[in-house]
């Protein structure tokens, strides 16, 4: 299932966006907790990292405090001139495109992360094979995702998503880390699926 928000829907979004606290980062807990995840996610050699629909950045922040040399790729404007602001003491690129396809050399990176993108897009397969592409040797894929909502649940399974990581990267390392039970990620207790799969290229 794709998401109903285009690009016009996104801008519109983004000058609330940060107000969540796993968006924003805004509370120092919830930064911490996130810091140590992808101080954990990352390779401790700073390298070049291509954050998938980086939305406002500010997960790709962290990154880039960890020395990482960051380019962000979103399709919505505003979300872009939002990251760009919080990255004014650090140098990145953010480009405008889509994070399925992004306008970047492949073979490129290190690290490609996406947090909330893949079950979004409408053919998350062919996103997946995308970004290997971009990936270096010994690279990795930084997925976070879930099933959000108990009415109408959206989102994609973690089963399938380490299925289609198998299948699209082939031979890598994959491991799967459950997110939901960490209240501090979220800012609060959460009760749907919440996870997260790190990929390394052989």
């Amino acid at each position: 299932m794709t998401h109903s928000l285009g690009p016009a829907g996104w801008d519109a979004a983004a000058a609330g966006f940060d107000d969540e606290p796993d968006h924003g980062l805004r509370d120092p807990e919830v930064r911490d907790a996130w810091a140590r995840r992808m101080a954990d996610w990352l390779p401790d050699q700073a390298g070049d990292l291509l954050d998938a629909g980086c939305g406002t950045g500010s997960l790709s922040l962290l990154a880039a405090e960890r020395g990482h040399r960051v380019t962000g790729v979103d399709f919505a404007a505003n979300m872009l001139d939002l990251a760009r602001r919080k990255f004014a003491p650090h140098d990145a690129r953010f480009l405008l495109g889509d994070a399925a396809s992004p306008p970047v050399p492949t073979g490129a990176y290190d690290v490609v992360l996406a947090r909330h993108v893949l079950w979004a897009l409408p053919d998350p397969a062919a996103a997946l094979r995308t970004w290997v592409s971009l990936l270096r040797p010994r690279g990795r894929l930084v997925l976070i995702e879930g099933v959000w909502g108990e009415l109408s649940p959206v989102g994609i399974p973690a089963d399938r998503l380490l299925a289609l990581v198998r299948e699209s990267a082939g031979g890598a390392d994959v491991r799967y880390e459950e997110l939901s039970s960490d209240a501090l990620l979220w800012g609060k207790e959460v009760r749907d699926e919440r996870y997260a799969v790190v990929a390394v290229r052989h």
